[in-house]
């Protein structure tokens, strides 16, 4: 008799990133051939890969102008100095966020207020508006975490007559929208990832799209264009430039044209990206929808989701249960990320554990949606057959936890 092949188990790695595209290899090889490594040079002109990929994403976007940093936290934090954040103001944000969004807050030297999040992972929007009126603040800086997309609509007007500035950190939204608009376009600036794992991977980078013409030129400035800002394609007129270019630090936060070379053709590659993770998503959110004790985030008509990871809470499993479950998850490879582990492992969403933080504490609210929380990745390479795998596994996981 053949061999009994055991309990099904997933033969994928689910952390793998989206591949680069054999253009952006070319491009890539082209630019270490040059040399011209480095985005600007005293003859090159405005034809770099860094200047293409911001006019490029600018077009795509909608927006007036586009400035490539180094990091989607580099971005964050050039978006809240250049709209007015000083050491000591107070910025809101959702308390359930992934590190580089405190950090870019902590960066500009401001004071963290937490605002909760609701059973569908977004922003609670009559918390935002407590919190604004109690603390202050003048400036949110909005995770779409994980891909979820608040009611953007009533969001802007909440802000709008409370006198905040919205900047919007749309490191798992690129691709995605609310009701036809594109996020990063709401707030006063959008903050965009170019790190490996978001929609575009170009290892690590990050992308400023603003229609404000003194919020562009002061973070082409301050990302480190010395002088030769008019290399730049998405760029204001040298007027703008003129205000700012004698009072404007230099932080050395620039792109590459490496970095932009490896994802300008990837761009293109947006829209048939988010099909196939939508129809993974799709499959696994009906499939794991079905099993007793799970429940997925709503998503309202409105939100255009490009949802590369599938988050879902366990319910009814107390913590050692839970933890057996996970750890059987992972033994059939299926890799599930706890959000409200009690220490961090492998990055930190929980605001308790942010100690650098003046008052470091994770809200009720938040703290009761993040305490059976899963999350999972998915790649591009998974396919249906691996997507009815992934939801057997996790069925019977769960049963064998409750069983225990």
């Amino acid at each position: 008799m053949p061999d009994d092949p055991g309990p099904p188990r997933l033969a994928l790695d689910l952390s793998a990133p989206p591949p680069v595209p054999e253009a952006g290899i070319a491009a890539a090889v082209g630019v270490l051939r040059s040399g011209w490594t480095h985005r600007y040079g005293e003859t090159l002109g405005d034809a770099s890969e860094a200047a293409l990929l911001e006019a490029e994403f600018a077009a795509q976007l909608g927006t007036r102008y586009c400035v490539a940093v180094n990091s989607c936290g580099s971005a964050m934090f050039l978006a809240l100095l250049c709209t007015g954040v000083r050491p000591g103001d107070r910025v809101l944000m959702n308390a359930f966020t992934l590190a580089p969004v405190p950090g870019a807050i902590a960066h500009a030297g401001a004071e963290h207020v937490l605002v909760e999040v609701t059973p569908d992972l977004v922003i609670d929007l009559d918390d935002l508006e407590r919190k604004a009126r109690a603390s202050g603040a003048r400036h949110l800086l909005l995770s779409h975490m994980r891909g979820h997309i608040a009611d953007m609509n009533r969001l802007m007007a909440l802000c709008d007559g409370l006198g905040v500035t919205v900047i919007e950190d749309c490191a798992h939204t690129m691709g995605a929208g609310w009701a036809g608009r594109p996020t990063g376009t709401f707030g006063k600036a959008g903050c965009f990832s170019l790190q490996a794992y978001k929609h575009v991977n170009g290892g690590e980078g990050g992308l400023i799209a603003t229609d404000d013409e003194d919020v562009a030129a002061r973070a082409v400035l301050h990302s480190g264009s010395y002088m030769l800002y008019r290399q730049h394609r998405a760029r204001p007129a040298d007027e703008v430039f003129a205000r700012w270019k004698d009072v404007t630090p230099n932080y050395s936060m620039r792109m590459s044209n490496l970095v932009a070379a490896v994802a300008r053709p990837q761009l293109a590659l947006l829209a048939e990206r988010a099909r196939i993770w939508n129809d993974r998503h799709g499959r696994l959110a009906a499939s794991l929808g079905a099993v007793p004790g799970i429940r997925l985030p709503r998503r309202p008509q409105e939100e255009e989701f490009v949802q590369s990871s599938i988050q879902f809470a366990v319910a009814g499993l107390e913590e050692t249960a839970f933890a057996r479950f996970l750890a059987g998850c992972r033994a059939r490879g299926v890799y599930l990320k706890w959000f409200g582990a009690r220490q961090a492992e492998g990055y930190t969403s929980v605001s308790g554990q942010w100690r650098y933080l003046a008052d470091p504490h994770t809200p009720p609210a938040t703290e009761a949606v993040l305490e059976r929380l899963c999350d999972m990745r998915i790649p591009l390479t998974l396919t249906e057959a691996d997507c009815a795998t992934i939801a057997f596994i996790v069925a019977a996981e769960l049963a064998l936890a409750r069983k225990d």
